[in-house]
């Protein structure tokens, strides 16, 4: 940890401190995604390449911004774990807003599973839109699955990374939510391998909250979990037990720097 890290960390702010912090950057981020969505519904016109470099110009402000103003840092760690020739599915930790701005950042187009209900959302869901997700029906159980394995192939064999939340929401620092099945299904299906992803961005925008705190994400990059050969449970815990055992490390870290 810099010299840097440690005076933020250890620096105390007053609750009105970060309050107004944090409404500065609630009113940025409100604004900035109204004004964006513009720009992005006109790349529509453009090819998903130049689509996901117009996303990417908007991510890497936000995430400065953030740094800026409620004083949020990152860093990460296994970005070697990333292969340059494949793609994968990422299966990473749920805890919070911000790896869905970030992860888009580290991982080369990714192809997003979400609930199609929310392409419906005004200015927020042109953005999703225009990354070309693979947005299901949930409410069609019987159906989803194979809306997964069928969109996500033809991203993969496109060399795009499909990315996964396999909690589904957002869980509690320091809680484990239900891992489900669907991207280790589709590992399998498919033959390509899971890279895991651990965070403890819910230590510094927590969900349901609206005060940010000052700090560093960790970010942590997994080595590749290959699935051939593998049942979908057997992915799916190897992926869990690595998430949640690097998750451990992370925070049991995080304690001592504060």
């Amino acid at each position: 940890m810099s010299s840097q890290e440690r005076a933020v960390n250890s620096k105390s702010y007053s609750t009105v401190n970060l309050f107004i912090r944090s409404l500065i950057f609630s009113i940025f981020s409100l604004s900035s995604i109204m004004i964006y969505s513009f720009v992005v519904v006109f790349s529509f016109l453009f090819p998903l390449r130049i689509r996901h470099k117009v996303i990417r110009g908007f991510l890497i402000v936000y995430i400065w911004v953030l740094k800026q103003v409620c004083l949020i840092d990152y860093k990460i760690e296994g970005l070697d774990n990333i292969p340059a020739d494949r793609s994968g599915i990422i299966m990473s930790k749920h805890q919070s807003t911000w790896e869905t701005f970030f992860l888009p950042l580290v991982f080369h187009e990714p192809a997003v599973i979400l609930k199609k209900e929310l392409l419906w959302i005004p200015f927020f869901g042109w953005g999703l839109a225009a990354a070309d997700p693979i947005a299901i029906d949930r409410k069609n159980k019987g159906s989803a699955m194979q809306q997964i394995i069928a969109k996500g192939k033809k991203c993969l064999e496109k060399g795009r990374w499909v990315l996964v939340f396999p909690e589904g929401t957002r869980t509690a620092t320091g809680t484990v939510g239900h891992y489900k099945l669907g991207g280790a299904r589709l590992a399998v299906a498919t033959g390509y391998p899971i890279i895991p992803v651990a965070h403890n961005a819910g230590q510094r925008w927590p969900r349901r909250r609206f005060i940010k705190q000052p700090g560093t994400v960790t970010v942590v990059v997994g080595p590749l979990i290959e699935t051939q050969g593998l049942t979908p449970e057997q992915a799916l815990e190897l992926t869990k037990n690595w998430i949640e055992g690097t998750m451990r490390r992370i925070d049991r870290v995080d304690e001592t720097t504060r």
